[in-house]
Order: C-alpha cells, then sequence, then structure tokens
C-alpha cells in the first residue's frame, strides 16, 4: 500500500509544488519491473478511489469545505485508515492534496 503513503505525504508537504507532488505519485503508482501483480492490483484499486473524489475535492476546496461528495468522504476515510499520518491531516490538507496529483 504505497500509494495511500505517498499521498499523505504529500498533503503534509503542502509547500511542495503540485508538478512535483503530482511527479512523486507517478512514480511510486507505476509499479517497478519486480512489483508482483498483486501489489500492483492492490495499488491500482488505492490509487482508484484517491483519484475518482478529485472532482468532489475540488468542490470542497472551492466551496470551503460545504460541499461534502461522497467519493471524497471515501478517499479520506481510505487515506485516514491506510495511512497513520492522515489521521493529523485536516480534510482541507488532504483534498488539496488529492487535487495536486
Amino acid at each position: 500500500m504505497k500509494s495511500p503513503a505517498v499521498l499523505l505525504s504529500i498533503a503534509l508537504l503542502g509547500a511542495a509544488p503540485a508538478a512535483a507532488l503530482a511527479s512523486s505519485f507517478a512514480g511510486t503508482s507505476a509499479g517497478g519491473s519486480s512489483a508482483s501483480s498483486a501489489s500492483s492490483d492492490s495499488s491500482s484499486g488505492n490509487d482508484k478511489v484517491v483519484l475518482a473524489a478529485r472532482d468532489d475535492a475540488a468542490s470542497f476546496v472551492a466551496s470551503d469545505g460545504a460541499i461534502r461528495g461522497a467519493q471524497l468522504e471515501a478517499a479520506l476515510r481510505h487515506l485516514r485508515e491506510n495511512v497513520p499520518q492522515a489521521r493529523q491531516a485536516s480534510d482541507i490538507e488532504l483534498a488539496k492534496a488529492i487535487l495536486a496529483l
């Protein structure tokens, strides 16, 4: 489950440029030649939950937290269940990190 950890690291860095954040995520989610198909499938599933929340994250950030979509809620829950540092980050910090991908 590398991807959720990378995502949270992105969220907590905050000051890093969006391009650097996106390339950091892309480099880890693509998998290497030594990655097994099982871990690749698992990682891809995790990425999909978070990436599917981008539109909801945009609405959440633009509305200053007033609009909370189901996909964003699922991504926030997923990150907090799988990445200990996500429990410390606010919803808006995580939503902004999702948008930076």
